[in-house]
């Protein structure tokens, strides 16, 4: 019976899809679309193994982000991944989607070879789409090997996991924001704002032990609100190692939880802007002779991370192409 027929619709068909989802792209949203057309509910069901890349628990949040009508579910049994492995394959595998679907599916949707028999033992139909790839020439293990070639083919919620995230950083009045703003240009791409200083700008006042947690959750959520609408790389004018040092320089403590968040999120690249520009006042800016030791101290906090950073020097175009030969050596890696 065609699943698109009334008489099939009267029943009320479910359908399954069953992935890795390593990472999802464009071909699995194919693939899905094309099984929401043919029948009433959906199932998605997320495989995963603790040994994999991609953190299992990740990539359900994606796919329930993904699919908001579907039943997404979350197969975290350590099972086989080939019939060769187990004797007891086949039987393995049903009864764990049995827990989800103890009386369906109607019809198994999926793009490879293995659906012929899953479907067989489940006593649904099978329905393959786009076995070929020739919709969308993608994999999960082509996005991993080189997310940057296939970047077109990554869902947006997903697109934080692999891009880029380099940091303009330093001392008071070196560029940075010049910077941040010119690099984002030249890749085409996102730059996130320094959020205390538009923050400090509506306050009209300046800045009290009260304010940093609230300028680090806010930097925090400006860069992943940006990093979904990245290509391939974002520049942050700031980052909360910034938040950690004028903390401790104008209050004289940091709260706990910004030191420890400044020590692990995640950054590919740091480019240090130097202290060798003229100094540009304004009334969120008091120090312009201490720069150069700012700028140790800046530097110091890096080291003690492990960053990878460069020294971006120079004025003009010298100094945007300084920084430029950095990030791409960084998106050639």
């Amino acid at each position: 019976m065609d699943p698109r027929s009334p008489e099939s619709r009267s029943r009320g068909l479910t359908g399954l899809v069953l992935g890795k989802f390593l990472p999802p792209h464009a071909g699995h949203l194919h693939l899905l679309a094309a099984a929401r057309a043919q029948v009433d509910r959906l199932a998605v069901v997320v495989g995963s193994l603790k040994r994999e890349p991609v953190p299992g628990a990740l990539r359900f949040e994606w796919m329930r982000e993904l699919c908001p009508r579907d039943d997404v579910f979350h197969l975290t049994e350590e099972l086989p991944q080939e019939p060769h492995e187990h004797p007891r394959f086949w039987e393995l595998w049903t009864a764990a989607l049995r827990r989800f679907l103890p009386t369906g599916p109607d019809v198994v949707f999926t793009s490879e070879s293995y659906g012929d028999e899953l479907a067989k033992r489940l006593g649904a139909r099978h329905v393959c789409v786009d076995n070929d790839r020739k919709a969308f020439p993608v994999s999960g293990t082509a996005i991993r090997r080189d997310p940057m070639a296939h970047w077109e083919f990554i869902p947006e919620c997903v697109r934080p996991y692999f891009v880029k995230r380099v940091v303009v950083y330093g001392p008071e009045s070196t560029g940075k924001t010049t910077l941040a703003k010119r690099l984002a240009e030249e890749f085409r791409t996102e730059w996130v704002p320094e959020f205390a200083r538009d923050y400090l700008d509506r306050k009209g006042a300046w800045v009290e032990p009260a304010d940093f947690p609230l300028i680090a959750a806010g930097q925090i959520a400006t860069e992943n609100a940006a990093a979904r609408r990245a290509r391939r790389v974002i520049f942050c004018d700031s980052d909360l190692n910034t938040t950690v040092i004028y903390a401790n320089q104008f209050v004289g403590a940091c709260p706990v939880w910004i030191e420890r968040s400044s020590r692990i999120r995640p950054y590919d690249l740091f480019l240090l802007c130097e202290p060798d520009i003229r100094w540009t006042p304004d009334w969120q800016r008091d120090h312009p002779q201490r720069r150069a030791y700012f700028r140790e101290w800046f530097r110091a906090r890096l080291d003690e991370q492990g960053r990878s950073w460069r020294s971006v020097t120079g004025e003009g175009e010298a100094r945007v192409a300084s920084a430029m030969a950095a990030v791409e050596s960084l998106l050639r890696k």
